[in-house]
């Protein structure tokens, strides 16, 4: 069997400002306005929605660190019929799966039931939040980095190409 390897090498070669832009991101949606749990459970759904093992196994690794459930990180992939999520959070996977979708669009009501939810700082932050995951979705889907190596550890020397 062959070892798994990356399609490219680290890009950190080529860009190595990317290290400071995604601390920045991250520190954004960090900042304790949403709880870190429901960042994870928008990154998971965003990794499920566009198919990519690498942000699933990720994001299923932070919410097992940040001590959720197993019944809650398995129900993600079937969040609306689950009973073990606030309507915040379910507000939170409805925006995410709304920008993803093919043509994405956010209705007034979708917003406006988020906006019950989150004030205008945290939807800022879960705004930011989708769009760290949009940001690193094209880079698990084109380079694919090794799926539960530790970040750093996830690429390749040199591509396989």
């Amino acid at each position: 069997m062959t070892e798994l390897q990356s399609r490219l090498p680290d890009p950190m070669r080529y860009f190595p400002g990317m290290g400071a832009i995604a601390a920045g991101m991250s520190k954004a949606v960090h900042n304790g306005t949403i709880p870190d749990s429901t960042v994870y459970l928008v990154h998971l759904r965003a990794g499920q929605l566009a198919g990519s093992t690498y942000h699933t196994l990720r994001q299923t690794g932070n919410l097992r660190d940040a001590g959720e459930p197993e019944e809650r990180i398995t129900a993600v992939a079937s969040w609306r019929d689950a009973p073990c999520f606030t309507d915040a959070e379910r507000v939170a996977l409805e925006l995410v799966e709304a920008v993803l979708a093919p043509g994405p669009h956010v209705p007034d009501d979708l917003f406006d039931r988020a906006a019950a939810h989150y004030d205008d700082h945290a939807l800022w932050t879960l705004t930011v939040a989708i769009g760290q995951i949009c940001f690193f979705i094209p880079v698990a889907l084109i380079a694919r980095p090794i799926p539960g190596r530790p970040v750093g550890q996830n690429y390749s020397p040199l591509s396989p190409r």
